[in-house]
């Protein structure tokens, strides 16, 4: 694919890392939507996606904990089982219809939780469970290993919901939480032979300008319910896509 071909998803990838930096999130499940409608491998969408979260999350967890506001012991319960997961995942050998599959049921989910009002944060905090921690981790690395993501935006609810840290808390440690499983991802991709670097400074480029303009302005400008809504729907009309694209129906 030429950077003639790539450039109006350029447009688009900015446009994604705003609105998703605009509301706190790394923005992975964003750029596999966006980056999986061109003619890029599966391996060089999941592995930019990948190297994106790394840029993303890093910035956002050092300015989270600037402020005082990572609390170690929210997250490496978690990090234990979904190093190794991730790194595993990241290795597995799946078709394309099946990769194309269960990304668009992680749009569909990203979606859905994007939509909905955030999770009422309980006034009393405790401590998650080792034991339910480190299966949640298990799984949530996994996915994120096999799909290219760093598995934040399933970590971030159930925290929330289950009262084991607030918000800003939960986002300094999902910052942490996506940073370290894209680097295991990363790791595995490479052991593997699959990490490929196609026109990744074009597109950490573009990525970055995203994130500026959207922790800028994003939260000044911008409705967070709209903005949120809104990346639901093009993550709804992405999922759609690689299903009739992808999917065990597609011509």
């Amino acid at each position: 694919m030429t950077l003639a071909e790539l450039a109006p998803y350029l447009v688009l990838i900015v446009i994604v890392a705003a609105l998703y930096s605009s509301v706190g999130h790394g923005g992975a499940s964003g750029y596999i939507a966006v980056l999986s409608l061109t003619a890029l491998t599966k391996e060089v969408v999941s592995s930019v996606a990948l190297t994106m979260n790394l840029l993303v999350a890093g910035i956002a967890f050092f300015a989270y904990m600037n402020q005082g506001y990572f609390r170690w012991r929210i997250v490496w319960p978690f990090l234990i089982t979904s190093v190794p997961a991730a790194y595993l995942g990241a290795g597995f050998e799946v078709s394309e219809e099946i990769y194309y599959l269960v990304l668009a049921a992680v749009l569909v989910f990203a979606a859905v939780r994007l939509a909905i009002p955030n999770p009422k944060e309980k006034e009393e905090k405790k401590d998650a469970p080792i034991l339910p921690a480190l299966v949640l981790g298990l799984f949530i690395g996994l996915l994120s290993g096999v799909v290219g993501v760093g598995g934040g935006i399933f970590l971030s609810p159930i925290v929330i919901l289950l009262g084991w840290g607030g918000a800003k808390e939960t986002a300094a440690a999902s910052a942490l939480f996506i940073f370290v499983n894209s680097c295991a991802g990363i790791a595995g991709r490479a052991v593997e032979g699959t990490y490929h670097t196609d026109h990744i400074l074009v597109l950490l480029g573009a990525g970055l300008v995203g994130a500026v303009v959207g922790s800028l302005l994003g939260a000044r400008k911008f409705s967070p319910v709209v903005v949120q809504r809104t990346l639901a729907a093009v993550l709804i009309v992405a999922a759609y896509k690689l299903f009739v694209t992808h999917g065990p129906f597609a011509s």
